[in-house]
């Protein structure tokens, strides 16, 4: 179904291709899990399936991709429309109308279906992805992950032969994770679509995976094959994978459930051992949240909500989409004023303080980074930070070093992947060290190297006495760090408590390592526990960056270019907080939409330091970058777009939107 032929992509100014002699097929009827750590280049491979590489992010491609007999060379997105739906890394990005229904309804109409099928196709869909209680909701009202779902679902009505999915369940919790994942089975098993899916949350779709694609990033040639076998030798793999190492089990374990079958008796050497327990902060209160009502428009988005947090005290914030997790943060920011309770953070009422006083105290890092991003380059975010925060130059670049090791200085932030904008984002606001740290998704879009490097910051600055609250989908991370997690669900807490009992009392919410040995909740205390190394890499030893006293962030003058990116926040508005009115436009592949092009290098010349491919069919030429038309039209003061041009395809991720 869809094959590579020697397939190698270079984008301009980078030192090295994103891609390098890819060649292999991946058959009809299967879905491929695409793995390999955060910057490897697999948003780049899936653009090359759906056509937006090189037409619309330009660069260089040398080889063919294939899909279903077309040639990406030659077939443009449009053209691909009705043959490959794809669903790119950030949801918003992906919308082009106002409602749900609508949404859903608008790749068919451009592709010109009959009212009637449309008509079926939309109530389908709805009821296939749990939509239908949000028909006819605005989708800048939705949450994160309900975003999530209607992106999916706006490409599966088209009903497409091949779905290009980067990072699909990385903002669902996960029972709607889930149920994303067993629709897609069920289309690869019952409607023989192929699927090539990128994601970093291993330890949700490995299982599901027919093949897996392994990118390693160091240069050596991508691997297809049997998921077991390829998890054995790549350097991200999810916890489950990780204990069949420890125990030296063979073939490795997949599932829960095949690992528990084999853990007898692992389980009955550990049987004499306690399980680690986090002590509980002892520090004073930070924050103290009382009958907290939150109302967002007509709906009640919290409902009587008691929280407390300590100096030194990490606490997770679990839930469904939409049970009102970001609402909360950004309460505790003065975004939302209460319709009833009360908020002190640091003795302030964080929505009756000036902003330049309450950064002082808190700094949130959102589910967009680049709401907080408005330079130039890398070095220039970081620079700005430095100032804003009073810190010693290079205060932020050593975080970046730390978190996002080998990023260039020079990089823009929109040439950076959507987990390497979060870490950058999470840099920024690390430098001031607030004394209350506020985390919206933190790991979205990262590997499990990056994720253990933000561990490992996290735990250092809780070790100084900050105050850290994580609102988050990601079990594993909450096992592995918080002292303490509290459920959500409906705008009301319905569980608050030491993390070792809450996670274990919930099925939805317990870590891979819990269902096969409880209680412990990772392979790192099972490792200890058996007196061995843990599988996993050790932490960096890099020293702990030093203290900073927290200074008012001086406002970012420059708007950002005519790329679809963000407008400043408004004046006096510290960026740790910062949500601007006008989210961006994301893009697809390691050099997103609309960032202008150098001219494209001609096929007859290789690129320097790229072998040259030897195929046994002809080379293709390179394909030469065609800049994609700007969507006209503004975002709506509530964040949502406006449509798109009239007959503008929407299944292929449609240029200049998604």
């Amino acid at each position: 179904m869809i094959v590579f032929d020697q397939v190698s992509v270079q984008y301009a100014d980078a030192d090295a291709p994103a891609l390098r002699d890819v060649h292999l097929t991946v058959p009809e009827g299967e879905l491929c899990l695409l793995v390999g750590p955060s910057g490897c280049g697999k948003s780049t491979l899936l653009g090359t399936v759906n056509g937006l590489v090189p037409h619309f992010t330009g660069g260089t491609l040398r080889g063919r991709v294939t899909v279903d007999g077309r040639d990406t060379r030659t077939h443009r997105p449009r053209e691909l429309a009705d043959l490959v739906g794809t669903v790119g890394q950030d949801p918003a990005a992906h919308f082009v109308t106002d409602t749900v229904e609508d949404e859903l309804a608008y790749g068919m109409e451009s592709l010109g279906l009959a009212p009637a099928v449309m008509r079926r196709r939309v109530e389908e869909t709805l009821d296939l992805l749990g939509l239908a209680e949000l028909r006819g909701r605005a989708l800048s009202t939705l949450s994160g992950g309900q975003r999530q779902r209607v992106a999916i679902g706006s490409v599966l009505t088209v009903h497409p032969k091949v779905l290009v999915l980067d990072e699909p369940t990385s903002a669902l919790d996960p029972g709607a994770a889930e149920e994303v994942l067993a629709v897609l089975q069920r289309l690869v098993h019952d409607l023989g679509t192929t699927v090539l899916m990128s994601e970093h949350r291993l330890e949700r779709v490995v299982q599901y995976a027919d093949q897996v694609l392994l990118l390693p990033g160091d240069g050596t040639a991508p691997l297809l094959g049997d998921p077991a076998e390829l998890m054995a030798r790549s350097p991200v793999r999810p916890p489950v994978v990780d204990l069949g190492l420890l125990a030296g089990w063979d073939p490795l374990p997949l599932t829960v459930r095949d690992a528990r079958r084999r853990a007898a008796t692992l389980r009955e050497r550990l049987t004499t051992t306690a399980a680690p327990s986090a002590p509980a902060p002892l520090g004073e209160t930070l924050v103290t949240v009382a009958r907290l009502a939150v109302t967002r428009g007509p709906v009640p988005a919290l409902r009587g909500v008691d929280l407390e947090l300590r100096a030194g005290g990490i606490t997770a914030l679990m839930g469904r989409n939409g049970a009102g997790k970001s609402t909360l943060l950004g309460s505790l920011v003065g975004l939302h004023a209460p319709t009833s309770g009360t908020v002190r953070v640091g003795g302030l009422v964080p929505h009756r303080t000036r902003p330049k006083d309450l950064i002082r105290r808190v700094g949130l890092v959102p589910q967009d980074p680049r709401d907080l991003l408005y330079g130039e380059s890398v070095a220039g975010e970081c620079a700005a930070a430095d100032r804003d925060a009073g810190a010693a130059p290079g205060t932020c670049r050593e975080l970046v070093a730390r978190l996002l090791p080998g990023v260039g200085e020079d990089t823009h932030p929109r040439d950076l992947s959507e987990g390497q904008r979060l870490t950058l984002a999470l840099a920024v606001v690390l430098t001031a060290r607030p004394p209350v740290l506020l985390l919206d998704e933190p790991t979205r879009g990262l590997d499990y190297a990056a994720k253990a490097r933000l561990v490992t910051v996290l735990r250092g600055l809780a070790a100084d006495g900050h105050a850290i609250l994580l609102a988050t989908h990601d079990v594993e991370l909450a096992a592995e760090l918080a002292h303490r997690t509290a459920v959500l669900a409906d705008g009301e807490v319905v569980a608050d408590g030491p993390t070792s009992e809450t996670v274990l009392a919930s099925p939805a919410f317990a870590p891979q390592t819990a269902k096969v040995l409880p209680p412990y909740l990772t392979v790192p205390q099972v490792a200890i526990a058996l007196g061995r190394p843990p599988t996993t890499a050790p932490a960096p030893s890099t020293p702990q960056a030093p203290a900073v006293p927290a200074q008012p962030a001086a406002e970012r003058a420059a708007a950002r270019d005519a790329d679809g990116s963000h407008t400043p926040a408004a004046p006096g508005t510290p960026r740790a907080s910062a949500v601007p009115a006008q989210p961006g436009v994301g893009g697809t592949g390691t050099q997103p939409p609309g960032v202008p092009q150098a001219p494209v290098q001609p096929a007859a010349e290789p690129v320097p330091g790229l072998p040259q491919a030897q195929p046994s069919t002809p080379q293709a030429p390179a394909v030469p970058a065609q800049p994609a038309a700007e969507r006209a039209a503004a975002r709506d003061a509530d964040g949502s777009h406006t449509p798109a041009a009239p007959g503008t395809p929407r299944a292929s991720g449609a240029e200049g939107g998604r």
